[in-house]
């Protein structure tokens, strides 16, 4: 079955960098587009960035872009989301993301806190 295991969240000061990682698995990985999504406390969950299948297609959220860089190793069947600058404002679980065939796959969130 299709499983999608994030790690890499943490707790950083504002300004610091954190690279959260999503594994996934049960599907033919190079063939299908990824995204990050996140969701802040009280808040709706949004898309973060988005790769297409060979990594050559990115886009970001306009809170994020020039900070934030996703990337994918289809050898590996990961996505890499490096956030750089943190903010307190991206306080959020982070989601990853894959639609296979009609059907939406998530994986269980990894937290980032960013305080000082």
């Amino acid at each position: 079955q299709v499983q999608l295991v994030e790690s890499g969240g943490g707790l950083v000061q504002p300004g610091e960098s954190l690279t959260p990682s999503c594994a996934g698995s049960g599907f033919t990985f190079d063939m299908f587009a990824m995204a990050w999504f996140r969701q802040a406390p009280g808040k709706e969950r949004e898309v973060v960035a988005s790769i297409n299948s060979n990594g050559e297609i990115k886009s970001y959220a306009e809170s994020v872009k020039g900070r934030f860089t996703i990337s994918r190793d289809n050898t590996e069947k990961t996505v890499l989301l490096q956030m750089n600058s943190l903010k307190p404002e991206s306080t959020a679980v982070n989601y990853c993301r894959a639609k296979i065939l009609g059907h939406t796959y998530w994986g269980q969130g990894t937290q980032v806190t960013v305080s000082s």
